[in-house]
């Protein structure tokens, strides 16, 4: 992935792959940090998007911690967050496949993205400064996608590990 963004001082620069234009990334960048609403509640911010993939940060808070006394990332945060990470790089997917057809058109094509199926496994305990997510699509049918997603602290430990379907049509 090559940068092709410039970084604002309320989000960080995306990575980005040259497949996709600006107003693309664009678009799929402010659905997924600004118009979904629950991902700007905890604070998700989209870091990388190439076709089939997609990466985010998300920045350890008061208000996301589960077990008060170690200070630990809630696992509803942990799993919330791979699902928009799956959810991310079906888009990116999406996007990939139908570039034929002009930005505007790609975008309204995740209106019908939800999720179908999600399982997420808790490896290690969620504590630092931030978190790296990230997502890639294994198969993008018809009517249906899968995904495999990663939760890992800042240091590169994986922290938990997930899969899910999504429907796409």
């Amino acid at each position: 992935m090559t940068p092709h963004a410039t970084a604002r001082p309320d989000r960080p620069a995306l990575d980005i792959a040259s497949a996709f234009e600006p107003e693309f990334i664009e678009g799929v960048r402010r659905i997924f940090d600004e118009q979904i609403v629950f991902n700007r509640l905890l604070g998700l911010r989209l870091t990388a998007l190439a076709p089939e993939r997609a990466q985010a940060r998300l920045d350890m808070r008061e208000e996301l911690i589960g077990h008060f006394e170690h200070r630990r990332v809630h696992g509803g945060v942990i799993s919330a967050g791979l699902d928009a990470m799956g959810g991310a790089a079906v888009m990116a997917a999406l996007g990939a496949r139908h570039m034929d057809e002009p930005p505007a058109a790609r975008l309204r094509r995740f209106s019908k993205l939800g999720t179908i199926d999600l399982r997420v496994d808790y490896l290690r305990p969620g504590t630092g400064t931030h978190f790296l997510l990230s997502a890639e699509v294994l198969r993008l049918g018809s009517r249906v996608a899968n995904t495999r997603m990663a939760f890992h602290a800042a240091d590169g430990r994986l922290l938990a590990a997930g899969s899910a379907a999504y429907i796409v049509s």
